[in-house]
This record gives C-alpha cells, structure tokens and sequence, in this order.
C-alpha cells in the first residue's frame, strides 16, 4: 500500500490574503455541491469555517443540525490551515489531516492541499468505496482537483464582476 496521500495545486489570480478569505469565508459559495462533494443526505447542507485557530469546519442544514468535518489545528491567514477531516462513516476515533496552503506567485496564488491520513483506515472503510492503492489516491486527488477547479473559475468570474474589460471606444476617466 501507498502512503495515501493526495497534493492538489492550483493557480488563481488573487492575492495570497484574498484567495484565503473566498477559500474561507465564501467556501459554500464556490465549494461543489451534490452527493459527490457534501457531506450527507440529502446534500443540500451549507458549508461554514468558523475563522481561526480553534475554528471548525462545518456542514450546517435547515433542520439546524450540524456535522462537523473538521476542527482547525493551524490558522494563518493569507498563508495556511491545516484541520482535521471526517467523514460521516468514520467512528469517533478516525480523521484525517488536510494542510491548505496559500503561496505568492507571479500573478496570484499557488494553493495547494495535502490531504494525508488515509494509510490509517482499515482497507475495507466505507470511505475507501471499495478502491485501494493509487486507485484510491486518484479518486480523493480528483475530488480537490474539482473542488479547487471550482475556486479558481468562482474567483476568476468574481474578478470579472468586480473589474469590467473597459469597451472599445470608451474613455476611462482619471481622478486628479
């Protein structure tokens, strides 16, 4: 068996400090929805971080029910969180580790996720959907890659709302 670990990067167009307050703070907003990204049925939850270092990250649903997929160990802002992660068919002994970093590029962020932990469930775990090995790492890495393809295209479709091509023919004004 493999270490099981999965790392996902993506590039966005956004400050280092902006990418992580839409990771955040908008997460519901940009995060995928359905049956293959939330967290229970019937999938219609809303995702919350409760900001800071002892923050947690939380579906919450209409009925006002919670489930708690992860409790933040590390807080940085425009750098880093790292938060346990469960899943609804772990037992309360059984989580995982997902660290999210926020890297300065030319241009934007890198932001990367390590999600790290999976070696210590048992082969046979209902999170594993019967996959093992690389096939199982392919299948979580395609989950953040979907997920993180989503951040991108939310922010980039937010900075397109926020900051207009100017049109052919127009004057832009300067203030003095």
């Amino acid at each position: 068996m493999t270490n099981q670990t999965v790392v996902v990067s993506i590039e966005v167009e956004a400050e280092p400090s902006l990418a992580f307050d839409v990771f955040t703070a908008q997460i519901d907003t940009w995060w995928l929805h359905g049956p293959k990204h939330r967290f229970q049925a019937p999938w219609n939850g809303t995702l919350v971080f409760e900001p800071g270092p002892t923050g947690r990250l939380l579906e919450a649903y209409d009925d006002g029910t919670t489930f708690v997929i992860g409790r933040v160990q590390q807080w940085t802002r425009g750098e880093r969180i790292v938060l346990s992660w469960r899943l609804p068919s772990f037992v309360d002994a059984e989580s995982t580790e997902v660290d999210i970093r926020f890297e300065a590029i030319d241009g934007g962020t890198r932001v990367s996720v390590e999600h790290r932990g999976w070696a210590e469930l048992r082969p046979d775990h209902p999170a594993r959907h019967g996959t093992q090995g690389r096939e199982y790492e392919y299948m979580k890495a395609s989950l953040w890659a979907e997920n993180l393809t989503a951040l991108k295209q939310y922010i980039a479709q937010q900075r397109a709302v926020l900051n207009p091509p100017a049109r052919a023919g127009s004057r832009e004004s300067h203030a003095p």
